[in-house]
């Protein structure tokens, strides 16, 4: 009798397992079930690279030419789903730190000549083309088991200090920050397509006005979530279908707000190290050669604080000095670029940077105005190699400064509930948005926003 065993048991068991336990399971037989990745054989003796999917790494199955089942384990190809039932056999001399010797396999669901992922490399351009087949190669069996690590650790960073959980809606009246940039929801519905709610409708851009009255409720809140974006932007960090970590608290003002932000970035980066050191050595290896480094680097950093003002004075004296930007118009007033983000946090202060207190005409219509009348309490996180990471800032508490500017933007019509938060014990309060794609590109070192989404959604066309 076989014992019914996964690839992540067995690597647990033989690499970190106590002695009886290991002696044991050299005792008897086991019982795999999952995907050739690679099969090859010499007429002698035959090597496959056997997945299950509960591991990254691959268990080796030999099978040699004596035993009943060689023909068989040699048809194999690529893609096929098997059982396989052998002896382990420890081998600290060679790469991998065992393999198993098949006594008996079963075919469980043959795979076509024509399987697309081979024993070479595929480019990423070619594996965006097949997405339902993709996550069966490695780069891919790392970034969605990193997806799926990254977003448990930011649930449990939050409800380990008390914040409540909540759903945001997906279908609403208004577009966030006025932006303009919205799906509409219609129906079928020929004479009006809005007539199922009986207004205009649309996809949500963020949650972050949905969320905030129940921070002035229980204190403490989040919403992380799907949001989307209708814009042209055919870049490696746009998309219209991504998700955002959305968090709001009472009785917090803008420090306070950092320094969430800062625990929250380094909370995430050592868990995902923690649980999945396997992959993040794959991506060090395959992907950016500088990518532990760069994450050690931020954990191990005090996140600085510089203000947008003094930011604009030292990249008007970095063009001064010779320093080529692509946009080296360098004004107060401008919505800075990556470039000059990037520059900041890499070669100014060489670390993780908060620049904050921005103009207000470039910020969104609820942030603080703060008392100099032209700035307002908001904050960006940029770390190198990146930039801009997380955006955030102290919400508008004051009601009839709120109101005066909803009014100039024309925002007021429809957002009168939001308005009430100010009116019904209202307090100071604050929050911030990760874009949860954008952070795991980050951890990754992955460069394209459609490598780390399951089924990427952008303008132009769409598969699935």
């Amino acid at each position: 009798m076989s014992k019914k065993i996964t690839n992540f048991e067995l690597f647990d068991i033989v690499l970190n397992g106590d002695e009886e336990e290991l002696k044991e399971l050299l005792s008897e037989e086991v019982e795999l079930e999952g995907w050739v990745r690679t099969n090859r054989a010499n007429g002698q003796i035959g090597f496959i690279e056997f997945n299950d999917g509960t591991y990254f790494k691959n268990v080796q199955l030999v099978y040699l030419k004596e035993s009943s089942c060689y023909e068989l384990a040699s048809s194999y190809r690529n893609g096929c789903a098997i059982k396989a039932v052998g002896k382990i056999k420890i081998t600290p001399e060679n790469k991998q730190p065992f393999e198993i010797e098949l006594c008996e396999t079963e075919l469980l669901g043959d795979c076509d000549e024509d399987y697309p992922l081979q024993k070479k490399r595929h480019s990423f351009e070619f594996l965006r083309e097949i997405a339902h087949i993709r996550p069966r190669g490695n780069t891919f069996q790392a970034v969605f088991r990193v997806r799926s690590v990254l977003s448990f650790a930011i649930h449990q960073f939050f409800q380990e200090r008390g914040f409540l959980y909540v759903h945001t809606p997906e279908i609403t009246t208004n577009d966030g920050e006025g932006a303009g940039n919205v799906f509409d929801v219609t129906t079928h519905d020929t004479k009006d397509p809005f007539a199922f709610y009986g207004r205009k409708v649309n996809l949500t851009v963020t949650g972050q006005l949905h969320v905030e009255p129940f921070a002035l409720s229980f204190r403490n809140v989040y919403t992380f979530g799907p949001v989307f974006r209708a814009e042209h932007s055919n870049t490696v960090r746009h998309a219209s279908e991504f998700w955002m970590i959305e968090p709001e608290m009472a009785f917090c003002d803008l420090n306070g707000n950092m320094s969430v932000i800062e625990d929250c970035i380094k909370y995430c980066i050592n868990y995902v190290m923690e649980a999945c050191p396997e992959e993040m050595k794959f991506f060090n290896t395959m992907i950016d050669p500088t990518l532990l480094d760069r994450l050690n680097h931020v954990v191990n950093s005090e996140f600085k604080k510089m203000t947008y003002t003094e930011g604009i004075e030292i990249l008007k004296n970095a063009v001064k000095n010779g320093v080529k930007f692509e946009n080296s118009n360098i004004e107060w007033g401008m919505d800075l670029q990556s470039e000059h983000e990037r520059y900041l946090t890499e070669k100014v202060v060489n670390g993780p940077l908060f620049l904050i207190d921005y103009p207000e005409e470039i910020k969104a219509f609820y942030m603080k105005l703060n008392p100099d009348k032209k700035t307002v309490a908001a904050c960006d996180l940029l770390v190198p190699a990146v930039g801009e990471l997380v955006g955030g800032s102290q919400r508008e508490e004051n009601y009839e400064l709120l109101k005066a500017k909803m009014d100039k933007l024309g925002l007021t019509s429809g957002l009168e509930w939001y308005l009430d938060t100010r009116k019904y014990g209202g307090c100071v309060h604050s929050g911030f948005g990760i874009g949860f794609d954008r952070l795991l590109m980050y951890v990754t070192g992955m460069q394209n926003i459609r490598d780390v989404q399951p089924y990427p959604r952008t303008s132009g066309s769409i598969k699935y």
